[in-house]
């Protein structure tokens, strides 16, 4: 069973993740728009609110326009969401350390509080603290992406680009020509003088 899970799984990945992400590079789209927008999706997908990164997603690529790559964007997006809800306590925790704010008790309690209703006042509280923290951990997470992101898509790129680098012409195309298979002129000196003579 376990077996026949991992298969599954491993064809759904690379029907959801491989495929897409061959297809992108087979585009032959420029390595840095595509470092860019990868690490643009990643940082945008670990959104500390669950449902709302498709949409900051969204709104990004409007803004941004062809500087961005918006199927990247996309599949970056949803490569990030299991990430998103494993860093959503991070985050949390590092807008309380920039406030100084109390932490908020991560208990069952507390979980029975928010659903009653009870603890409103501490969710809206922990809920800022960790839009803080993201907001702030951001631009460095975008940073760090695109400088570790970009050797790999430039490799990628060589590698699945179907359109093939045009081949570099020399500098000077004749002087390579009459110094590879150099020609006599038509009219030398030595065959006019010959014909002459003929004459």
């Amino acid at each position: 069973m376990l077996t026949r899970f991992g298969l599954g799984f491993a064809s759904w990945f690379r029907r959801k993740v491989v495929d897409p992400l061959v297809q992108i590079l087979r585009r032959g789209t420029e390595p840095k728009q595509l470092a860019f927008s990868a690490s643009l999706g990643i940082t945008l997908g670990l959104f500390p609110i669950c449902g709302v990164t498709v949409f900051l997603c969204g709104i990004a690529i409007a803004v941004l326009g062809s500087l961005s790559h918006a199927p990247t964007v996309m599949l970056a997006n949803f490569i990030a969401t299991p990430i998103e809800l494993s860093l959503m306590v991070p985050f949390l925790r590092f807008g309380e350390f920039i406030t100084g704010g109390p932490h908020f008790p991560l208990t069952s309690d507390a979980f029975k509080k928010v659903l009653t209703g009870q603890a409103s006042k501490e969710v809206f509280r922990s809920i800022f603290h960790a839009l803080l923290g993201w907001l702030v951990a951001a631009p460095l997470i975008l940073g760090a992406l695109y400088l570790l992101s970009l050797p790999c898509f430039k490799i990628l790129v060589r590698k699945f680009s179907a359109v093939p680098p045009s081949p570099k012409k020399p500098l000077n195309s004749t002087s390579s020509n009459s110094i590879s298979s150099p020609r006599k002129p038509l009219n030398s000196p030595t065959e006019v003088r010959l014909k002459v003579r003929d004459v």
